[in-house]
């Protein structure tokens, strides 16, 4: 239960990472290190950050900034005619592509742990009709990657 609960909260600050590089243009290793530093398992305005599995956290923030292309192509395919990448919120394209590279990557996670968590991130930010886009999407992903 401990594990599943320090990967739940990687999951969560590797998207907060993600949307902060794409706000900010932060380097990687800079990022990673204000992270490591200040972020997981930190205590911030009396709100105490879940201990997140760090290596994990790594992988998952490496690894989309890595294959952002690639992921973000797999993204696109799977959209509506007419949306593109860009049109979706900063956010929202955050939840993507670290799904996305789990799904492409983390053959050790099980696809639906994978979809199922993201759900749940995006419930952090979203409503449920967003929640069933990023279900949507990523279980679409899974059964190209997977298969």
């Amino acid at each position: 239960m401990a594990r599943s609960l320090s990967r739940s909260a990687a999951r969560l600050a590797a998207v907060q990472a993600l949307y902060q590089m794409e706000m900010e243009a932060t380097p990687l290793a800079k990022l990673l290190h204000e992270f490591h530093q200040h972020r997981l398992g930190a205590t911030i305005e009396d709100a105490t950050y879940a201990d997140a599995e760090q290596d994990f956290f790594d992988d998952v923030v490496s690894g989309t900034d890595a294959r952002r292309n690639e992921i973000d192509g797999l993204i696109t395919d799977r959209l509506a005619e007419g949306w593109s990448l860009n049109r979706l919120d900063r956010p929202m394209r955050a939840i993507l592509r670290a799904g996305t590279y789990e799904l492409i990557a983390r053959p050790d996670v099980p696809a639906a742990s994978v979809i199922s968590e993201y759900i749940d991130v995006a419930h952090a930010f979203f409503d449920k009709r967003e929640t069933g886009f990023v279900n949507g999407l990523l279980d679409a992903i899974a059964k190209s990657a997977r298969s």
